[in-house]
């Protein structure tokens, strides 16, 4: 079987020796970005990101099974796949832990005020900060109860929290307290203390936290997005901030990554940035190899 692979998952020889092993072909291409010159219609799978948003389906004619190294299909056409009966695999479950726990790590910076130590270290101050809040009995709402809402779910029942899931339907998460359909969106972010996305990007959920929901935030809220940066209207972020809304957000994702450096919300008050890393740990090259080498050979290419 020919398979392509590319940039978009680094392979060890090791694990290209596995695929060679196991009956493939291998062909490898550093840039997704850049349209295929050499013919593709051979190909009988291909593992990628966003390869689909630059390169015609329709070209590779013997195409078989897709799969991606992201979590969300949002780069991906899913329609034509389902039209051309085209298998295709997604990240479940690779990227779960690594971004659960970044959520919690964003939570506690801002409610142990990580910061403002930092700063008094590199300025050599003693000085203690009486500020200081804890998770213990807050409200921590989870908007998107799936595989890595449920992850995020588990780690902050952990600290004594009451969670809260809002999604399309009730997963019966057993770490979720109190549930919400999406319809009682606003009633559930009036009562969170912390908020945690992690909705897949759709047409129904682009910016679906817009100025009428941010300001159902009470004014000590935390928001932290480590969905997709669609997920947030950040023109009515930016100005919920510049009113008098207090709120503390972490984000990790972008309506247009990379974030330009004359974006206004570098220097927005309360804002905490990082470039879409909250998916990286030690854990992840060998998991998602894993889940790779799985799909690939245990697919059946006699099917269409």
């Amino acid at each position: 079987m020919k398979l392509l692979l590319t940039g978009a998952f680094n392979y060890t020889e090791d694990q290209l020796c596995s695929l060679k092993s196991a009956g493939f072909e291998i062909t490898y291409i550093q840039n997704e970005l850049e349209k295929l010159s050499d013919n593709v219609s051979d190909y009988d799978a291909v593992v990628c990101n966003s390869l689909f948003q630059y390169n015609n389906i329709e070209d590779f004619k013997n195409l078989k099974v897709v799969q991606l190294t992201s979590a969300g299909y949002d780069r991906t056409p899913v329609s034509l796949f389902a039209q051309r009966g085209i298998a295709l695999f997604n990240a479940k479950g690779v990227y779960n832990v690594p971004m659960a726990e970044w959520a919690v790590l964003k939570a506690l910076e801002i409610y142990k005020e990580s910061s403002y130590f930092y700063k008094n270290q590199e300025q050599k101050i003693w000085e203690k900060n009486r500020n200081l809040r804890e998770l213990y009995g807050k409200n921590v709402l989870i908007l998107g109860v799936g595989n890595i809402g449920q992850e995020c779910a588990k780690r902050f029942k952990a600290f004594g929290t009451k969670v809260l899931g809002v999604d399309i339907f009730d997963s019966k998460c057993k770490y979720v307290d109190e549930f919400f359909f999406m319809d009682d969106l606003q009633k559930a972010v009036k009562l969170c203390d912390i908020a945690v996305l992690c909705l897949p990007l759709t047409d129904k959920t682009e910016h679906i936290i817009n100025e009428e929901i941010l300001n159902c935030f009470k004014n000590d809220a935390v928001l932290i997005n480590i969905s997709r940066g669609k997920i947030i209207n950040e023109a009515d972020l930016i100005k919920t901030l510049n009113s008098n809304k207090h709120l503390s957000v972490a984000l990790d994702v972008f309506e247009e990554e990379p974030l330009c450096p004359k974006n206004p919300l570098w220097n927005t008050k309360g804002v905490y940035i990082t470039p879409h890393n909250s998916f990286v740990s030690d854990a992840v090259n060998s998991r998602l190899f894993d889940l790779i080498y799985k799909n690939l050979t245990e697919f059946d290419y006699g099917k269409n």
